[in-house]
């Protein structure tokens, strides 16, 4: 997968999915939030207390879009290698005894900035012993350095950005889910766009690996209404579902460490333009099926949506493009995810600091451009950024 800024103000990301990563069957059933009694959000009763009589009904089933590629169903290798990550730089160790290389020149090592290809000739056999084709970050490749310590090949690579931790040598699901935690700082995640079921499977994906808690709009909309969003939106109207859908995000503004699934569709607040206010509070991801032919025609597509600001959805930091859907590839689309996640964050290191603040000064509806403490959304005066 190749990751990188959209060309946008908003500093969006663009990942395209499927790709070459290892899935599994989809373990996700629509079921009921983990969030505490106590912290479900409140809806306004005159509001809504007519609903509570009306008994649910039934949630629509997943739909099924065949994705265009098919993802690599191949298990994760075994680790035969020792890894540690200290003081700017980080340290592969392939043990060799048994290959029974006799000299450094049986051994070749192909590096540049983001890959690694490890080979040595045994028994007059060139064998490949390791071939990273996404390290965990960007190296320095011109200042790695290799050599045999007894029976192990060492190579020693310079990280371009010190302070990041690496969990392994790879972008694996494993590593990103282990090592994105420290980019995010707590701040929540908000999976937006216009297929419910797809925003809540991978919301609910990432929150299991990263270790946030999910929360699904619908359900805490289902559980205050007793009533299925299907049904309500049959009776009310599209408008009023996205309202009650804003009081739910301004309610969950305050929390941190959640990967919010919120509604898809012309019912969810994330489609209109004035319903973003609190939805800024976190990094929000927008998931997008896409009829582009190849991964370049995607990321232009994504490029163009950002850029014009033509639908709502383009507000997002970060957009993931689907060529397709089946809940098969759950994880593959929650890594890509990450993936696009970790991209923006480093790309932009103030940007969690920047969502905190914005959720200290009360979520104000000033994002990007926070005003100073004691400003007045609903003032007539200039505004005064910082």
């Amino acid at each position: 997968m190749r990751i990188g800024p959209a060309a946008a103000a908003n500093m969006a990301a663009c990942s395209s999915v499927p790709c070459s990563f290892p899935t599994k069957p989809d373990p996700h059933r629509r079921g009921r939030n983990t969030l505490p009694s106590s912290h479900l959000p409140r809806l306004p009763g005159t509001q809504f207390r007519r609903f509570r009589s009306l008994s649910a009904a039934a949630a629509p089933s997943a739909s099924r879009l065949r994705p265009r590629a098919s993802v690599s169903a191949s298990a994760a290798p075994s680790k035969d290698y020792e890894f540690t990550d200290g003081n700017g730089e980080v340290e592969l160790r392939l043990d060799i005894q048994k290959l029974g290389i006799e000299s450094s020149r049986d051994v070749f090592v192909d590096v540049n900035d983001t890959s690694l290809l490890i080979r040595a000739k045994s028994d007059g056999t060139l064998r490949t012993l390791m071939n990273v084709q996404t390290l965990f970050d960007r190296i320095k490749s011109s200042e790695t350095i290799w050599f045999i310590d007894e029976d192990q090949l060492v190579v020693n690579m310079k990280k371009v950005e010190q302070e990041l931790k690496w969990p392994d040598i790879d972008e694996s699901w494993e590593s990103l889910t282990s090592g994105i935690t420290q980019l995010l700082t707590g701040i929540s995640v908000h999976i937006v766009g216009d297929s419910t079921d797809i925003n809540e499977a991978v919301a609910k994906e990432i929150a299991e690996g990263i270790g946030y808690l999910p929360v699904c709009t619908s359900e805490l909309l289902e559980s205050a209404t007793q009533k299925s969003i299907d049904t309500w939106v049959a009776s009310e109207g599209v408008d009023t579902v996205a309202e009650a859908e804003s009081v739910v995000l301004e309610s969950l503004s305050s929390h941190v460490r959640t990967v919010v699934a919120t509604l898809g569709g012309k019912q969810g607040a994330a489609s209109r333009f004035d319903r973003w206010q609190y939805l800024h509070s976190g990094f929000t991801v927008w998931l997008s099926v896409s009829n582009a032919s190849d991964e370049a025609a995607a990321r232009e597509e994504a490029r163009k949506s950002v850029s014009s600001g033509s639908v709502s959805y383009a507000k997002a930091d970060v957009v993931v493009k689907l060529g397709g859907w089946d809940p098969e590839y759950t994880r593959a689309v929650a890594q890509g995810c990450l993936v696009a996640l970790k991209q923006l964050t480093l790309a932009d290191k103030k940007l969690a600091g920047k969502k905190s603040l914005y959720i200290r000064l009360g979520c104000r509806g000033d994002w990007p451009n926070i005003e100073p403490p004691g400003w007045d959304p609903e003032s007539d005066a200039p505004p005064t950024n910082i």
